[in-house]
């Protein structure tokens, strides 16, 4: 049997995903979370890294400045999808990467287009990844919940849990 490649199966699992919850470590030292949208179109290239829109007065912005370490969440609850990222974070005022992943829907927080001053990019190079993804139906799974009740057993079969290392 073929083994696929892991790059690929993540891509999968997030490139409907609109938005991604992105959690760092705060100046305060706690960890705090904010929504973004993947900028990515094309899917990840070998250099395994996510990209996103990031305004420089960003809370998250400032706070990577002390700590390149972030988790990335994505959560598809329809189709029982759920992906956690651990990644290394660094921000980018690259104009050929802005002019690369910049689209209509970013007008609303950068204006100016590309070459907003604002504008810089969030590049999150992937290191490792785990992931949750159920192939049963609502109601297929319901009965496995059902009957590990009934009998004490866990339920077998309740999807795929992988970990990635990229």
């Amino acid at each position: 049997m073929a083994q696929e490649n892991p790059r690929e199966k993540l891509w999968e699992l997030i490139k409907d995903i609109r938005f991604a919850m992105i959690t760092h470590r705060h100046e305060d030292g706690g960890l705090h979370a904010c929504p973004m949208t993947t900028a990515n179109r094309e899917g990840m290239n070998e250099d395994k890294h996510l990209y996103f829109l990031l305004g420089k007065d960003s809370d998250l912005s400032r706070c990577l400045q002390h700590s390149s370490d972030i988790n990335i969440s994505y959560a598809d609850p329809d189709k029982d999808s759920y992906v956690s990222i651990s990644a290394k974070a660094s921000v980018s005022d690259d104009l050929a990467i802005k002019e690369k992943f910049y689209g209509p829907m970013a007008k609303a927080w950068f204006p100016d287009g590309p070459n907003d001053p604002n504008l810089q990019i969030l590049i999150a190079r992937v290191d490792f990844a785990e992931y949750w993804d159920v192939k049963e139906n609502k109601l297929v799974q319901l009965f496995k919940m059902a009957k590990s009740a009934v009998t004490g057993e866990r339920p077998e079969g309740m999807g795929e849990h992988r970990e990635i290392r990229l």
